[in-house]
């Protein structure tokens, strides 16, 4: 439905539910009158429908009643805020994608396994951005190896080749963003301190 059309439709039914509300209540149409101030003419005409429902008559009349104006103007309930995600892992990783609609960018909370330690760079099209929740992130990117700490985040070109994981002492729980445009790569995170076999 168009939203003038849903506008409309909500504004046919109030004059309606204002009638309904004033005779389940036993209050005549001159009482609702002397309550709020509005002629019995003009309550009677929103009633019918002859008279569109304005801020200025609806609060009194909400006021009267003892209602709240949604009550009136029929606003339709809150749904259920709470978001249902299902997880899936993919070789040992727990991904739960966070974004419900399709768009340019995914947001996904990962938790990586520990045995997620051994780097695989690739490449692609796009750019992700990462927040480390806990643990502690390997990021190999290009030709930078570095260890992100929980608070810090990471950006980059998914063209470059790269890789995350863990640096093999336990899970990782990080937040991803993925965009399909490029853009420039800004990293706060310290470089990784290479054992004495590594050098």
């Amino acid at each position: 439905m168009e939203p003038a059309s849903a506008i409309a439709q909500v504004l046919d039914e109030v004059g309606p539910r204002l009638k309904r509300l004033r005779t389940q209540r036993g209050v005549t149409l001159a009482a609702l009158s002397e309550a709020t101030g509005v002629s019995k003419s003009t309550l009677s005409r929103l009633e019918s429908g002859q008279r569109r429902p304005s801020l200025e008559l609806l609060l009194p009349i909400a006021q009267a009643h003892q209602v709240p104006l949604d009550e009136l103007v029929g606003a339709p309930e809150v749904g259920d805020p709470r978001v249902r995600i299902t997880p899936r892992t993919v070789n040992g990783t727990t991904v739960l994608p966070l974004s419900r609609q399709p768009g340019p960018h995914q947001t996904y909370k990962m938790v990586l396994p520990p045995t997620r330690k051994t780097p695989e760079p690739c490449t692609h099209e796009g750019y992700e951005w990462l927040y480390v929740i806990s643990g502690t992130l390997r990021l190999v990117l290009a030709d930078h190896d570095l260890t992100l700490e929980p608070g810090e985040a990471a950006e980059f070109e998914t063209r470059l080749p790269h890789w995350f994981g863990t640096t093999g002492e336990g899970p990782v729980e990080v937040l991803s963003i993925f965009g399909r445009q490029g853009e420039r790569m800004h990293i706060r995170a310290k470089p990784r301190r290479r054992a004495a076999a590594d050098r």
